[in-house]
């Protein structure tokens, strides 16, 4: 059922694309900057009682959206939280708006309008347009985004239905708000960072080995283990390491943002990427959705047909030890 309800959030997504009026991450985006604008401080306490106060209403109200008591008829009840749970992910989602939002740059790249590419670019990334490298910059915001905008959201979903997916997307939300290092957020934005980072600590590592799986393996694997842990964030650095070395390109070196010039760690091998390894950075992205609902879809299966028809375990173990243990 589960997978089910996911091919179904994707496929809404796919179709219909991010929402252009009465997102409700915009809604939510607003009322967490007219909370900052009352409680902040140069404080963590205040910091988590700001996050509290934005995801825990929310996260308990899908709860109990997610599973409608049976007041109304089983039906009715089945088909609302079927519906609530699909649309929960739908808009936990940014699979079809990272495309809709990178692909243009790749676009510009081809036709030789850096001017397009460049600004097109500087709408998805924090650093100085002016003075960015476009497709590195692409194809890192498709690589990180992947994860926190579409596996993060999957893997979520998948070990706490809607309302992990919306804790998950509401946490995502508040750290791209409130987790920078600067004076005003470094304490404040405390604990948005740390529940975001706690949240991707294993998705970003299955993200990251999903795109080891679809690309160079071995390669990308050796990114990971070699290149990640210089990275400042621990989940962006595997899911970037990862994904540069299944792409064969190099990422990260300098880049300068609000004017000031950061020396970051070399990730991943090869040369600099180009506009076409921004399309295949993308296409890493839709093949590792498409590897995710083919493994829970036969994991479901599995344990649909284990619960149906159990195998005689005592007589397994026995085949075992009479034919490759003894």
């Amino acid at each position: 059922m589960t997978a089910l309800l996911m091919a179904s959030a994707l496929a809404l997504d796919w179709l219909l694309g991010e929402p252009r009026r009465w997102h409700p991450l915009v809604g939510f985006g607003r009322l967490a900057a007219w909370l900052e604008r009352r409680i902040h401080a140069p404080d963590r306490w205040r910091g988590v009682l700001a996050v509290a106060l934005l995801t825990l209403p929310p996260t308990w109200l899908a709860s109990e959206l997610a599973a409608l008591p049976d007041v109304w008829g089983a039906a009715f009840s089945t088909g609302f939280s079927t519906a609530f749970s699909i649309l929960a992910l739908y808009f936990a989602l940014g699979h079809k708006s990272l495309h809709d939002h990178v692909r243009p740059i790749a676009v510009a790249l081809r036709r030789g309008d850096e001017t397009a590419a460049r600004a097109a670019t500087a709408r998805i990334v924090s650093r100085d347009a002016e003075a960015l490298e476009i497709a590195p910059a692409a194809c890192e915001s498709v690589l990180e985004n992947g994860s926190d905008g579409v596996f993060g959201a999957l893997f979520w979903f998948l070990v706490a239905g809607a309302p992990g997916a919306i804790l998950y997307r509401l946490a995502n939300t508040l750290d791209a708000t409130w987790g920078y290092k600067t004076p005003r957020y470094l304490e404040f934005g405390w604990a948005a960072a740390n529940l975001d980072d706690m949240l991707n600590i294993v998705p970003a590592r299955l993200t990251a080995l999903t795109y080891a799986i679809l690309g160079h393996t071995r390669q990308a694997l050796d990114c990971w283990r070699e290149q990640a842990p210089a990275w400042d964030s621990p989940n962006a650095g595997p899911v970037m390491a990862a994904g540069a070395g299944a792409l064969g390109i190099r990422l990260g070196g300098r880049a300068r943002y609000q004017g000031e010039w950061h020396e970051r760690p070399v990730l991943g091998v090869g040369n600099p990427p180009e506009a076409a390894d921004i399309e295949r950075a993308l296409a890493l992205v839709r093949h590792g959705v498409l590897l995710w609902l083919a493994v829970i879809g036969a994991g479901a299966a599995a344990w649909a047909w284990l619960q149906t028809s159990p195998p005689d375990w005592d007589r397994l173990l026995n085949f075992l030890w009479e034919n490759l243990l003894a």
